[in-house]
């Protein structure tokens, strides 16, 4: 009986000293959900990073689950619905693989507009801050928004010009891709990144334009042969963003939501856009030590990719005036704020 008093008192007096500590506050459970395997460079390198950052900046209080692949069931369009309405707390996904719903980001995605991702990231991020959070980004808490390094076309056969592209069917990532690649002449197919692999091997498509780093974990210079690549500015890019469900975010403490806001914004989505540009180089050398062949176009060869992709901008800021969007001024703007985080 002794011992059971000392027990329970011993027992009691440790409750109370974990309760005046906090180490009894209630741990949150995040799950963040995206498409790529585990090993991919952006979950390996940018989301998990992150994640780490974020728990052990909570003390242990908050824990993040990572579901890559979709595990979470669904497809990747409906990941920003699904951070929305709560069947994940955090996503991260392509602007683009919801059509049309989030027009202020597509600025981004114009042809030859960007020289930098870790650059053209920042800037998206501070037209986010002056444009999007009561726009398109109303429905949801944004923890990071950037771009890939330069968009690269890979395929079956060479492409060199403009011509090699005609009657080539071709995955294009996004609208305004999907907009630029069919001004160029080839029938351009829409798909999530990773249907890309199968598609290439059944022939659904003869080639994929991707960014360097993804290509290394969807074996796709095992699938084709050419890479196609430009100098200076970048044919394409594609917007990303990387949200959490509002509901989830404001359920957090004071002191959890600042832990959370600590580790994202600005300075993140320009790291995060880095990330994925420096990522570009392994996966370049290893099409090289296979034996690939990289088609590096030059500024000057680029001159009638340059013409026939004026009509994709032209055609863009009509589709924005047509939306109550003052298309010219976006873009007016997103090169001003290019300019200002130039650090090239």
């Amino acid at each position: 009986m002794i011992k059971r008093a000392f027990l329970k008192l011993a027992g009691t007096t440790a409750l109370a000293t974990m309760l005046a500590t906090g180490a009894l506050a209630q741990e949150v459970t995040l799950r963040m959900h995206q498409f790529l395997p585990a090993q991919a460079n952006v979950p390996k390198n940018v989301l998990v990073p992150w994640a780490d950052r974020v728990m052990e900046a909570s003390d242990g209080r908050i824990e993040i689950q990572h579901f890559p692949s979709m595990q979470l069931g669904g497809t990747p369009p409906q990941l920003i619905d699904q951070a929305i309405d709560g069947v994940a707390d955090i996503i991260w996904t392509v602007a683009g693989y919801t059509p049309g719903r989030f027009p202020r980001a597509e600025v981004f995605e114009l042809p030859f507009l960007m020289t930098d991702a870790g650059d053209m990231s920042a800037a998206y991020w501070e037209l986010v801050e002056e444009q999007m959070l009561d726009q398109d980004f109303a429905d949801f808490k944004v923890l990071g928004v950037w771009v890939h390094g330069p968009g690269v076309i890979h395929s079956t056969d060479p492409v060199t010009t403009p011509d090699d592209l005609n009657g080539m069917k071709l995955r294009a990532p996004t609208r305004v891709t999907t907009k630029l690649f069919s001004d160029l002449g080839a029938t351009t197919v829409g798909m999530p990144v990773p249907a890309i692999p199968e598609s290439l091997s059944k022939g659904v498509v003869d080639g994929a334009v991707i960014p360097w780093e993804v290509t290394g974990a969807l074996k796709v210079p095992e699938l084709v042969e050419n890479h196609t690549e430009f100098e200076g500015p970048a044919l394409y890019t594609t917007t990303f963003i990387f949200a959490m469900n509002r509901d989830a975010y404001e359920a957090l403490p004071d002191d959890l939501k600042a832990v959370i806001d600590a580790q994202s914004g600005a300075e993140f989505s320009r790291m995060a856009g880095t990330q994925m540009q420096a990522d570009d180089g392994p996966s370049r050398e290893a099409a090289l030590d296979a034996g690939n062949n990289i088609i590096t176009i030059s500024e000057a060869d680029a001159a009638p990719w340059r013409s026939a992709a004026e009509a994709t901008t032209a055609e863009w800021i009509a589709e924005m005036d047509e939306k109550g969007i003052d298309g010219a001024a976006l873009l007016a703007r997103a090169q001003e704020l290019l300019d200002k985080h130039n650090t090239q």
